[in-house]
């Protein structure tokens, strides 16, 4: 485990200026900034400079950053050695006269003022200039899509252009790469800042590109899910999927349902403390993810999953009786009543709460593990919840578990599946749905690296990163056509992860690895180039303070810092003593 926090040695999170962001987001990223001091104390690895104020430090020289070195890779890379830029102590950035692009201007000077000590003023004008530093343009042009940006480095300027913000914020992610590693300090150092010359033109592959955090097997409060933002951000993803309820935890605040959370949320896995957020916190989240250009998605887990929810309203149960609290890791075992009407008013009431607070257009109803629930019941309850949910002008997601229920407009199932033959999920594409692809053997980063990683499990095989790698979304699913692939999302299951140190050991080197999947065309895509571009990411995330794992499948220049120690067997065990079955490669839908 890391080792007791030393005082804090990171800097605050990137903020825009007052007038800029809300009041909340404010608050959101000062958390975030709580966060990441305190992990930057506990997780530093031996042998790293430990910069205190007030000294400027002297880090060693490594090698220059290539123009191609980023990742995800982009679209199109044109280097040219002979324009490299240095940025200068007076540089100033320079941003379109919008507020979304000065937010993002804003973030950029925040990312770079830590480690080069300059003051790095933005400034707003109608046709941003370059001359003497960075300029962000906001041009509203179509070309090259929602997300896109262009990148031209020269030895005079530096000019990122883009349609959109969320653009802009992605091309500020790969400027942030080609920089010196040490710019990831979160005090002075003494570098010269250059940038390669050249340019970069990018744009993503899919428009779902996102991450999965289960805070109902284990809750992580508020700090420790916006410095998972931070992560995701960084790498251009921009969906979070917040697993809020299961049998072990509700973790959302409901306003109409007052027990779910102080009574349903009290617990976790292995008799460790719950907690839930209140629907302030949520809203801080959700704007800390916006302001990144990251959509949350919200989970209410139904109608399995639920032993939670019935431990706070047993009229709920089929039943009728509370169960006791669950604290194992066990599946299937729970499901709400799906033949009484107050089943759906619980349904109508969460959605409707949830939708409230939530201004991306997802609702995801979870829907797999029903074990206990007949087929044919299970897609009746599932339809009902799917017009539920278009009641409320969203669109539902549900585990690819809902495919044999009745079609509804806009539909998406999330596959988690291990064998990439799903007829059934086939038939309901054809019938109109898309599917964004977690297959549990590339994409959950739950699973083990290794037979000796300390945490996580083995259900779905071992994942490295080269794994994490090594597939096609386009191409995965048998009888899916491409364009019915929205993206790609990376799970993270909580049974065995209790800290935010262990959450970015298992995230981190493997989330670059599906970024690059979402991200980057396929015909960039290349093993032995990938695992050299991130090798040069474990020094970016040893100077920042952040865990990760340094597998044998990566020529990692410098060791990462403490791995998680071993937890005990009771951590894992669930009620009955037996060690957890984690989830079924392939249950049958419905039960």
């Amino acid at each position: 485990m890391p080792e007791p926090p030393r005082p804090a040695t990171a800097g605050p999170t990137p903020l825009a200026p007052d007038g800029v962001l809300a009041a909340g987001e404010r608050a959101a990223a000062d958390l975030a900034g709580a966060a990441e001091r305190t992990a930057t104390a506990q997780l530093t690895p031996p042998g790293t400079a430990q910069l205190t104020a007030p000294a400027t430090a002297q880090l060693a020289t490594p090698a220059p950053v290539r123009l191609g070195d980023v990742v995800p890779t982009p679209d199109r890379v044109t280097p040219d050695p002979t324009a490299d830029h240095l940025l200068r102590p007076d540089a100033v950035i320079r941003v379109s006269a919008d507020p979304a692009a000065l937010a993002v201007g804003e973030q950029l000077a925040a990312l770079l003022r830590p480690a080069t000590g300059y003051p790095l003023p933005v400034t707003d004008s109608v046709t941003p200039s370059p001359t003497g530093g960075i300029a962000l343009d906001l041009t509203g042009d179509t070309d090259l899509g929602p997300e896109g940006y262009r990148l031209d480095i020269a030895t005079d300027r530096v000019r990122l252009r883009a349609g959109t913000a969320a653009g802009l914020h992605h091309g500020v992610q790969t400027l942030r790469q080609l920089f010196p590693a040490a710019i990831e300090s979160p005090r002075p150092v003494t570098a010269r800042w250059v940038l390669p010359g050249g340019s970069i033109v990018d744009r993503p592959r899919y428009p779902w590109r996102g991450a999965m955090l289960d805070v109902a097997r284990h809750f992580f409060d508020v700090p420790d899910v916006l410095r998972v933002i931070d992560h995701l951000a960084r790498y251009k993803l921009n969906r979070l999927h917040l697993h809020l309820t299961d049998d072990q935890g509700w973790r959302i605040a409901i306003d109409s349902w007052p027990r779910l959370a102080p009574i349903g949320g009290a617990g976790a896995v292995g008799g460790d403390p719950g907690g839930h957020y209140t629907q302030a916190d949520y809203r801080r989240i959700v704007a800390y993810a916006a302001a990144r250009h990251i959509t949350v998605v919200p989970e209410i887990d139904l109608p399995g999953h639920t032993n939670a929810a019935l431990v706070a309203y047993p009229e709920l149960a089929p039943d009728r009786v509370a169960p006791p609290p669950y604290t194992g890791t066990e599946v299937g075992f729970s499901y709400v009543d799906p033949a009484r009407e107050r089943t759906y008013d619980f349904v109508a009431d969460v959605l409707g709460e949830i939708a409230a607070l939530t201004p991306g257009r997802w609702l995801h109803i979870g829907g797999d593990e029903a074990f206990k629930v007949p087929a044919e019941v299970y897609a009746r309850f599932v339809a009902r919840v799917q017009r539920i949910v278009a009641g409320l002008g969203r669109t539902v997601i549900g585990w690819h578990q809902i495919a044999p229920a009745a079609h509804t407009d806009g539909r998406v199932l999330q596959w988690w599946g291990t064998n990439g033959d799903d007829p059934v999920t086939a038939e309901a594409v054809r019938r109109g749905a898309t599917v964004i692809l977690s297959p549990g053997n590339h994409a959950y980063l739950d699973m083990k690296y290794a037979p000796d990683t300390p945490i996580g499990h083995d259900w779905a095989g071992l994942i490295d990163v080269r794994r994490s790698y090594d597939w096609d979304p386009g191409t995965h699913l048998t009888g899916v056509p491409a364009d019915a692939v929205l993206g790609v999302e990376a799970p993270l299951w909580t049974e065995s992860v209790t800290t935010l140190a262990e959450i970015e050991f298992m995230l981190l080197p493997r989330l670059p690895a599906l970024a690059e999947q979402g991200w980057s065309p396929r015909s960039t895509h290349d093993w032995d180039g990938f695992r050299r571009r991130l090798a040069g990411h474990g020094t970016r995330w040893a100077t920042a303070g952040i865990a990760y794992h340094s597998g044998p499948d990566v020529p990692w220049p410098a060791p990462a810092g403490p791995v998680p120690a071993p937890r005990q067997p009771s951590g894992f065990a669930d009620q009955a003593g037996r060690e957890p079955a984690g989830r079924t490669a392939e249950p049958p839908a419905g039960g």
